[in-house]
């Protein structure tokens, strides 16, 4: 048997194997890549939590965003409606407010058209007065202007008293 170099690698790489049985290192393989894929589970397994809580999150803010939206609208209706109340309270209040200054001025108008027949009554009375005394002082002798005045005093003095 020739011992030829071809042999020689035969035996070196059976002596390799051998000394890699005899090193564990099949094993250590073995254990090497299940470590690998308990981590790779491990980390598969947390990435599916964090997925499951982020889609939680997902939802109970979605939840909220849409609790605001409605408390949102809600906020909006009630300011509508306030300021059509407020709107209205004011238009009526400004209608009172215009009826009252109309009354106001009706009355002011009133009174002032007295004054003015007041007037105009207490200037015709003098205008008479002045003209009865003219013409009974034209047509009267002094006789019968100090009888008048006699008499016109006694109806004060009875009058007074």
């Amino acid at each position: 048997m020739a011992f030829d170099a071809t042999f020689f690698a035969l035996v070196g790489l059976i002596l390799f194997f051998v000394l890699l049985v005899y090193l564990k290192v099949p094993g250590m393989i073995g254990k090497s890549l299940d470590e690998r894929a308990d981590n790779i589970r491990n980390e598969l397994a947390e990435a599916k939590r964090l997925r499951e809580e982020a889609q939680q999150l997902l939802a109970e803010y979605q939840r909220k965003r849409k609790e605001a939206e409605a408390e949102a609208a809600q906020i909006v209706a009630a300011a509508e409606r306030e300021a059509a109340a407020l709107t209205e309270e004011a238009r009526q209040k400004t209608e009172e407010f215009v009826a009252r200054r109309n009354a106001l001025s009706e009355q002011k108008i009133k009174q002032a058209e007295a004054d003015a027949i007041a007037a105009v009554r207490s200037a015709a009375v003098d205008l008479a007065v002045a003209a009865a005394e003219s013409v009974i002082a034209k047509k009267a002798d002094a006789a019968t202007q100090d009888a008048l005045f006699r008499d016109s005093l006694g109806k004060v003095q009875s009058r007074l008293n």
